[in-house]
Formats: C-alpha cells, structure tokens, sequence
C-alpha cells in the first residue's frame, strides 16, 4: 500500500508542477526525455534482479506455450467487457466502445488511432472527443495496476495484474507486477505485454473501420 501510495503522490506532484511555472510546455520534452530513460534503468534493474535470480534455471525449464492463454484471455476479456459497457452507454456506438476499450492500456496509441481513423466519418470534434476519452480510459487501466496489483494478486491470484495491465505489461506496470508476484512471472508478463501491445493497433483499426 505504501509503495502505491507513493507513485500515486508522484503521478499528483507531477501534475501540479506545470501550474505553478509560467511556461509549463518547456517541460514537455524534458519530461518525455527523462521517463523514457528512467523506464530503460527501471528494466535494467529488473533484469538484473530476475538474472541473479538462483530460481531462473528452473523458472526457464518451465516455461510452456501455455502461457499464450493469457494474453489471448487479456484481448477477448477487454473486447467482452467493452461491448458490455456499450450497453450502458446507450449514446455510444458498440464500434466505438469496442475501439476505446482495445487500447488495452496503450493510450498514447490508442488515442491518437482512434482520432486519426475516426476523423473522416465522425467530423474533427467527435473523433478528438473518443480520442480523449480513449486516452482517460487507458490511463486509468494503467493507474488501476499501479495501485491494486497487490489486491489483485491477493483476490484473484498471480496472473490478475498482469491481465489487469494489458499492453503495459513489458514497460510501465512491468516492475510492479513482479515486486507484487515475483520474477517467476517476469517472462509471462513481458510475452504478454509484447502480443497485447502489437494487438492494439489492428484492434482499433478494425473497430474504427466498422
């Protein structure tokens, strides 16, 4: 609880540092710079902890094909429960619904695809708008694994928040799905990441082309 506690204080202190400077866009680029070199120290450190792992031997002489089901199980659950939400959104196309939810996660993606794709159909402000709320859902699917991966674990088992944090599996919520089920799942979580990640763009392109 204390480590999510911290990375949500993070998340907050980091959008609020931009109001209190007068020209918040020159961060911009220093942020995008600084978090994608911190992500590579994060997998860095991650590596060397499964690496020296004395288990790895025998996490590797198990590894199966299996573990397949969980990214297939990730997509088919995401696209279920996004056709169910449709229902409850009675103003909102099923396609459009079904293109916000296969963002699994990727919502910086996502959300440009979906406004790029929708565009030419739905006018320059539908579209921003179902790019923008592509980009809160995907976030907030990001933040739910930050925050509950250990809940999710507890509740539901070990391969609970790796589904949870569909795309982000192999980068962002990668550190904090092992420190929360251990190295044993480190491989199921990068696998499953690098196919729900490379699901994305043909998802929401199809859904976009419905």
């Amino acid at each position: 609880m204390k480590t999510s506690l911290t990375i949500v204080g993070c998340f907050v202190v980091g959008m609020l540092l931009p109001a209190l400077l007068q020209d918040a866009s020159a961060l911009l680029p220093l942020s995008t710079m600084a978090s994608e070199y911190v992500l590579y120290a994060l997998m860095f450190l991650v590596g060397i902890g499964i690496g020296s792992d004395p288990e790895l031997p025998n996490i590797l002489r198990t590894f199966s094909p299996r573990v397949l089901i969980v990214p297939v199980a990730t997509i088919v659950g995401t696209i279920v429960f996004s056709a169910l939400a449709s229902l409850l959104l009675p103003h909102r196309a099923l396609a459009d619904c079904l293109a916000i939810g296969s963002g699994m996660g990727y919502y910086s993606l996502s959300s440009v695809l979906i406004t790029q794709l929708r565009t030419p159909e739905a006018g320059i402000a539908i579209a921003a708008q179902l790019g923008t709320i592509a980009l809160i859902a995907n976030i907030v699917r990001e933040l739910i694994t930050l925050l509950a991966s250990p809940m999710l674990a507890r509740f539901f088992g070990p391969l609970a928040p790796i589904c949870a944090g569909g795309a982000t599996t192999a980068d962002t919520t990668f550190p904090i799905i092992t420190q929360t089920v251990g190295s044993r799942y480190a491989f199921i979580a990068i696998i499953h990441g690098i196919i729900v990640d490379a699901s994305v763009p043909f998802l929401v392109s199809l859904f976009c082309a419905i």
